[in-house]
């Protein structure tokens, strides 16, 4: 009952992000993306932010540098993650702008030995057109085997504007640390399920897989380097190098 409570108030703060992104963006399409693509269910303190930059480099020569500003605030009591992701790529020998607005709310807390669950919302919006790409809605959950080993599945909704199609989003992940959480390795594979269009290429729907290796030697800060294989849905291995820079705004924040 307690539980049923606590999802009432999260429930209805969730549908009012959602539809604030659907009612202020009208139409279009890019792909969203981050320097890893599977989520977590956790949601840190009010208070604490972060800001994560990466940059991705393709065979074929295609590259995507983002920056994604990110906090923690409280709404209604609630702890709610909301971050802007603003990327610059390049893909056959074309230039795009974007920003994906995103906003994520814990329903269960993670713990060892238990699922936690989250559900996020995010639009890609080009920033050129002024157009809407797409929306997504996915519900990360995480497992907690130890204090160095947790898995991540995602499962999701995208709605595509280019194409005017519906899929669904999936993820697989872990995160092996090291006792003292200066090492972690991480392996994820995910993509998208849904019918494709003549204009559409098979390897959008294939597949994806990362694999990351984290350098993290203080707590406000760390360093990745990611190979993954069909990074944007292209026949194509990538390399990212990613930076994460942590600080507090009030409040305590989290490790």
């Amino acid at each position: 009952m307690l539980v049923k409570a606590e999802l009432k108030p999260a429930a209805a703060i969730l549908a009012v992000l959602i539809l604030m992104q659907f009612a202020l963006f009208p139409d279009r399409a890019l792909a969203a993306g981050a320097a890893y693509q599977v989520d977590t269910a956790d949601v840190g303190e009010p208070g604490n932010c972060k800001v994560e930059s990466w940059a991705s480099f393709a065979k074929s020569g295609d590259l995507i540098a983002s920056s994604s500003p990110d906090c923690v605030v409280s709404i209604f009591g609630k702890a709610i993650d909301i971050s802007s992701q603003f990327s610059r790529f390049r893909s056959d020998d074309e230039w795009g702008t974007g920003v994906f607005p995103k906003a994520k709310m814990n329903l269960i807390p993670t713990a060892i030995g238990q699922w936690g669950v989250a559900v996020s919302s995010s639009t890609a919006i080009n920033l050129i057109t002024g157009d809407v790409a797409a929306w997504f809605v996915t519900m990360p959950a995480t497992l907690r085997v130890s204090d160095t080993l947790r898995f991540n599945v995602n499962v999701g909704y995208a709605r595509d504007r280019n194409v005017n199609r519906d899929y669904m989003t999936y993820g697989f992940g872990f995160d092996l640390r090291t006792p003292n959480n200066v090492w972690t390795l991480t392996g994820e594979v995910f993509g998208i399920a849904g019918a494709i269009t003549e204009e559409q290429e098979r390897g959008q729907i294939r597949p994806r897989w990362q694999v990351g290796l984290r350098w993290r030697p203080i707590d406000e800060f760390n360093l990745d380097v990611i190979y993954g294989r069909n990074l944007t849905g292209e026949e194509s291995n990538w390399i990212t190098v990613a930076t994460v820079f942590r600080f507090k705004v009030g409040g305590k924040g989290e490790k």
